[in-house]
């Protein structure tokens, strides 16, 4: 029997289900014809995938391997149809870009309208998520590009470098907010009252870090998983917060608080997944953010970003 891709779609089916009955129903067919079709699949492998003697079927060690390898080679046969129908003038073409929620505030915006003004036969799929959801994505070959932060990524991660995004303390208009005409040390912010991101921004990550390396405890007094009721609250009352500069000079109803030494900067960054095809899609992406990054004056990246990739499929 030759081996046909159907064939690899039904065993992850049954492995994902771990029940013929149920993968058969996702896969629109028959049991029995789902059962025929794994043990053709074995006899030509020449090795049993699939223990069905427990109540839930499962894999074998050789289905474990098998697996593995017919999950990588759907992946990449994938990547090679998006490759053959990639226009290379770019009259049609689809991105799947993710970014993490500090990036959606003020970032995306821009870039996706230049994208329509630029490629307007692109189709764009964007994504919030967290990064190291981010980076998974991409590995799982979700995700053609992610905007977040440089540092350590998960293997087979690749960062490029964009710009440096700066963090600045702010508060609403209300005078009695801690606006002081001498920029406030770190030990005069223990005793201003905070309003913050949620542990599961990576940005408060980065004030936490800078607070203890100053030996600082802070008073936080309220925490919140959105940018946009974190700067409502701060306009609406005298609390201070922490947000990028790009968010903070586009607000005139929040007022920059001089802090020194400075709070932390961090280096913005495009991540793709290693050795993936780089779609002309992806590519003119690529060209377009680094021309905005230029042309918006943001600080630029502390290290060297390598040009973008001429297309192809590095």
């Amino acid at each position: 029997m030759a081996l046909e891709l159907r064939h690899l779609r039904y065993l992850l089916a049954v492995a994902e289900h771990r029940n013929f009955t149920r993968a058969a129903e996702d896969l629109h067919i028959s049991q029995p014809t789902l059962s025929q079709q794994v043990k053709q699949l074995e006899r030509t492998v020449g090795a049993q995938l699939l223990d069905r003697t427990g109540r839930a079927v499962r894999l074998t060690d050789a289905g474990e391997v098998y697996v593995r390898h017919a999950r990588r080679a759907l992946r990449d046969l994938a990547a090679a149809e998006r490759a053959v129908r990639d226009v290379r003038d770019l009259s049609e073409g689809r991105l799947r870009l993710a970014a993490t929620p500090t990036f959606t505030a003020y970032l995306i915006g821009p870039l996706t309208a230049e994208l329509r003004t630029r490629h307007p036969g692109i189709t764009l799929t964007f994504r919030e998520m967290a990064q190291d959801e981010l980076e998974a994505a991409l590995l799982a070959d979700e995700l053609d590009l992610g905007i977040a932060f440089d540092g350590p990524h998960q293997p087979g991660v690749a960062a490029a470098p964009l710009f440096t995004e700066t963090l600045s303390l702010v508060t609403g208009p209300r005078a009695d907010g801690p606006a002081a005409a001498a920029p406030l040390s770190p030990h005069d912010l223990a005793r201003v009252e905070l309003a913050l991101l949620s542990r599961d921004f990576t940005t408060r990550g980065h004030v936490d870090a800078y607070f203890a390396r100053h030996r600082v405890s802070p008073r936080i007094v309220v925490e919140a998983n959105s940018l946009q009721a974190l700067t409502e609250i701060v306009r609406r009352t005298g609390l201070a917060t922490v947000l990028p500069d790009a968010i903070a000079e586009d607000d005139p109803r929040l007022t920059p608080v001089a802090v020194r030494p400075p709070l932390p900067s961090r280096t913005v960054a495009l991540l793709r997944r290693e050795a993936a095809y780089h779609s002309a899609a992806a590519h003119a992406f690529t060209c377009l953010a680094h021309d905005h990054v230029r042309a918006a004056g943001h600080a630029p990246a502390q290290g060297h970003a390598p040009a973008p990739a001429q297309g192809g499929d590095e």
